[in-house]
């Protein structure tokens, strides 16, 4: 039987067409081990990442907090900053060592299917890469080497996927950079305003040129970062609220599924209900019990 819309999916075939020796042996990975893919740029752009936030972090702090005569001021944005960084590295960790929705390894056996009990006229769809079955919506990533649930991307920054679990982690991570990005070139400024009415030499611990060099490179980092996670944000929203990945969008693929209320979708990636774990990359949203794979008629 041919899927309607072919071009969807990589191969189809009923159960009798399974052959063991195409995909024996059977991977199975323990559910408990970290999630954590070995791809080289993956891991450089994640180090990359780190590193700019603590940069970020010391310009503010040594910079134009501790020098400050203000107290408040220091206090306040302090630990304002101190709390977004936070947050925004959690979510990025979060994002990156969290099992995306990958489909289990080697499964497209003739004993498995043959174990589903599928109807007659029933297929289901068979990933020649990673020997697995294929839900509907998923997508085979090159990189993870594995067919991911819901695919929107695949994410270098994070070294990972953004799929069904991990969606919500990826949003956080790019809204909280976008508010530190904003936050910081807000300061930078101010401190810049600061030291043109006041001496050089008294409103930073670092002689003035260095001062004025490290606020330049935090400002071209603020500017750069705030543009891109600030698209990718609304992007990432966007995709939420139509029910649809970059992925579909891509390629402009029928959809097949119930149609849902924007709230619905939200919350659907987010956890029932809202609350104010939405924002917390250390809470496990909520999906709901969701049969794992899903079959064409």
């Amino acid at each position: 039987m041919r899927s309607p819309v072919p071009r969807f999916r990589d191969v189809e075939r009923q159960a009798s067409g399974l052959q063991p020796p195409q995909c024996l042996p059977s991977c199975h990975e323990r559910q408990n081990s970290m999630w954590f893919i070995k791809d080289a740029c993956g891991i450089v752009c994640a180090i990359i990442t780190w590193f700019l936030v603590f940069f970020a972090e010391f310009v503010v702090l040594f910079v134009m907090l501790i020098p400050s005569k203000n107290l408040t001021y220091s206090l306040v944005n302090g630990t304002l900053f101190n709390s977004l960084a936070f947050l925004a590295l959690a979510s990025h960790f979060r994002a990156m060592c969290t099992d995306p929705g990958a489909v289990p390894k080697g499964n497209a056996t003739k004993e498995y299917i043959e174990s589903l009990q599928l109807k007659p006229g029933q297929v289901v769809y068979k990933c020649p890469k990673c020997c697995s079955i294929k839900p509907d919506r998923a997508h085979h990533c090159s990189v993870c080497k594995r067919c991911i649930r819901k695919m929107d991307h695949h994410c270098p920054w994070v070294n990972n996927c953004v799929g069904e679990n991990n969606q919500k982690y990826f949003v956080l991570f790019t809204m909280y950079i976008c508010l530190i990005s904003l936050h910081s070139l807000v300061m930078v400024v101010f401190h810049f305003l600061n030291c043109f009415e006041d001496d050089w030499t008294k409103c930073s611990t670092f002689s003035p040129p260095a001062t004025v060099i490290l606020l330049i490179l935090l400002c071209f980092e603020g500017l750069l970062f705030l543009i891109f996670t600030s698209v990718m944000f609304g992007t990432q929203v966007h995709s939420i609220c139509t029910d649809e990945t970059g992925i579909e969008q891509l390629k402009k693929e029928e959809r097949r599924w119930a149609k849902k209320t924007k709230w619905m979708n939200m919350k659907a990636v987010f956890g029932h209900p809202f609350s104010i774990a939405w924002f917390s990359p250390f809470s496990t949203p909520d999906h709901g019990k969701a049969d794992p794979y899903q079959y064409v008629v």
